[in-house]
């Protein structure tokens, strides 16, 4: 296991937890924490585990970009940052695992993002979401792009253009986030949900959810020719076959992965 500065990774069974480790610093996404997740996540990737819980230690889930990064940047050097940090969104989505993000607290700017990234999201009823740069100097561009794709165009707006935090219950209501939960109950809801979404076939969860990611926001044609496609191909998997012979024998299925 890697010893990181800014996370601690944790092997529990078949789920591995990462959880930032900067409350000092709000779990501020600089470079160096930026790469520490990437590597975390490349890691994960090629384990066994099922799945991957992303939480955070302190006040805040995270406060987005490290300004003082940034601010240290030129044009080139913020680009460099946030093709990074765009690379650590893709790997959350492009690795097997189901991801779960464990949001305790408040998730601004690419924070927010990183938990729209995400698979699936829990969050403490005492959490909160926002794209401050709507009212900033700085307008959250790339932490838009997955709030978009999960709570729609109007909301979007409003969170964009205002700069205004939502609490989690209407994180929930929008989509941003699967439950808002007491927070006493967070741990206990975000397990619940691991458990039922990595119940089945290991591989077959995996091709299903990067095969899920290929055909989002593409025209219906599109989107068809890809699904049927790949489930066709993994008609003939092992997974599959014993999961269709164990619904035709009447009995409990054994998993091949």
């Amino acid at each position: 296991m890697a010893d990181y500065e800014h996370l601690l990774v944790k092997h529990d069974g078949d789920t591995v937890r990462i959880t930032m480790n900067r409350p000092d610093r709000r779990n501020a996404l600089s470079e160096g924490h930026l790469r520490e997740l990437l590597d975390a996540f490349e890691t994960a990737g090629r384990s066994s585990a099922t799945g991957i819980v992303l939480g955070a230690e302190g006040k805040a889930f995270s406060a987005g970009h490290d300004f003082a990064d940034v601010a240290a940047r030129d044009l080139g050097g913020v680009r460099d940052l946030l093709k990074l940090c765009t690379r650590v969104m893709q790997t959350v989505q492009e690795v097997p695992q189901v991801v779960i993000a464990r949001v305790q607290a408040i998730a601004t700017a690419a924070g927010c993002q990183l938990v729209a990234s995400c698979d699936l999201a829990v969050a403490a009823e005492s959490a909160a979401f926002a794209l401050p740069g709507g009212k900033g100097g700085w307008f959250c561009h790339t932490p838009a792009v997955p709030v978009a794709r999960t709570v729609g165009r109007k909301r979007l707006m409003e969170m964009a253009l205002t700069g205004d935090a939502i609490d989690a219950a209407t994180a929930a209501e929008w989509g941003l986030v699967n439950y808002a939960v007491p927070d006493a109950e967070l741990d206990a809801r975000v397990d619940d949900l691991l458990a039922r979404a990595t119940r089945g076939s290991r591989f077959g969860k995996g091709v299903g959810k990067q095969t899920l990611y290929a055909q989002l926001n593409r025209p219906e044609a599109d989107a068809y020719a890809i699904a049927v496609e790949v489930m066709a191909s993994l008609s003939q998997s092992p997974g599959a076959r014993e999961g269709m012979a164990s619904f035709l024998e009447k009995r409990a299925p054994v998993w091949p992965d």
